[in-house]
């Protein structure tokens, strides 16, 4: 079905409103999960809101949460999400970070008993258009081993970044610390397809091309031990130093089962002008300019960018099966 951004937005919000949702969270999820879906991410969009209605349906997730606001120290928030949804907290972020930053030169927003982050470069984007370098971590309920292990200890763990370039748009580098986004596997499965062997293990260690032994077995890290060492670092920052639950202490973001996922997320936002004397600006530009000076590379970010302007100006199409699950709702 070709659906306007407004239209899916609508509907989005209408699902998750007749599931113990409130309007505001609705929008606010909507909005997030309807520009991953412009952004070509799928896995972290429409396919989302089945399991998203379900979890506030049954009360896994709070629809009527308040995100809470506590400022410690001049550069620290600490935001607790309320085992709400994960992009009300989000937006709050963007929206107070973005303050203390110019104020302090940098700042960072510590969020715990939080829910799925999805596409984070988008987050982290968010603070690019406002001139300021943004670093996100976040934690996810676990799917990969330590290297050498069998049994899940860590998430996915995705790292964001991104920079502002003047008179372009902003760098963005997004990626999880498996293989591929977890998102990518579920996908996967609701659709039958079978999933490339380098992407997971099975619950015995053995690569799989079994969507659904794969989401019951772990993911293969990206760079294989420098991944799982990686996701290691994400798992403190994200969950350790804001009091959130660890990847395995989490339930999963895929059904109704558990409590809450309470999972962390932590964000850093510096001020070009707070770091150098020289012109930060132009020394990025300077740097994307040699980057591409060869005809064959692409800036980070410019893929998801092109195909949100796309969206915008032509809609989105979404497939019968994902379009039906929702209006079950």
């Amino acid at each position: 079905m070709h659906l306007s951004l407004a239209e899916a937005e609508t509907l989005v919000a209408e699902a998750l409103r007749r599931n113990q949702v409130s309007p505001e969270n609705a929008r606010s999820v909507a909005v997030a999960l309807v520009a991953a879906e412009a952004a070509g991410q799928s896995g972290h969009g429409l396919r989302r809101v089945p399991a998203y209605a379900s979890h506030a349906k049954i009360g896994k997730t709070d629809g009527f949460a308040k995100p809470q606001l506590v400022r410690p120290y001049p550069a620290v928030l600490r935001i607790d999400a309320g085992n709400g949804y994960a992009y009300p907290a989000l937006d709050l972020a963007v929206a107070e970070l973005s303050v203390i930053a110019r104020e302090q030169g940098i700042a960072l927003a510590a969020i715990s008993r939080s829910h799925h982050a999805g596409v984070m470069g988008l987050t982290v984007e968010r603070f690019a258009d406002q001139g300021l370098v943004a670093l996100m971590v976040a934690n996810a309920p676990a799917a990969m081993a330590p290297w050498g292990g069998k049994r899940p200890v860590f998430g996915t763990n995705p790292i964001a970044f991104a920079a502002p370039l003047p008179d372009d748009e902003p760098i963005v580098i997004d990626l999880a610390l498996s293989k591929v986004a977890r998102g990518k596997v579920m996908a996967a499965r609701q659709k039958g397809v079978p999933i490339p062997p380098d992407w997971a293990f099975d619950r015995d260690g053995r690569p799989t091309t079994d969507a659904e032994e794969a989401l019951a077995g772990t993911m293969i890290p990206a760079g294989d031990s420098k991944g799982a060492a990686l996701a290691l670092m994400v798992e403190i920052l994200a969950a350790g130093l804001t009091g959130a639950n660890y990847s395995f202490e989490s339930s999963s973001l895929f059904d109704d089962q558990g409590a809450p996922p309470a999972l962390g997320h932590m964000i850093i936002a510096i001020n070009p002008v707070a770091t150098s004397t020289v012109d930060t600006a132009q020394r990025l530009a300077l740097l994307a300019s040699e980057i591409t000076q060869d005809p064959n590379v692409r800036l980070p970010g410019r893929r998801g960018q092109t195909a949100r302007r796309a969206a915008i100006a032509n809609g989105i199409l979404v497939e019968d099966d994902v379009i039906a699950a929702i209006q079950k709702l």
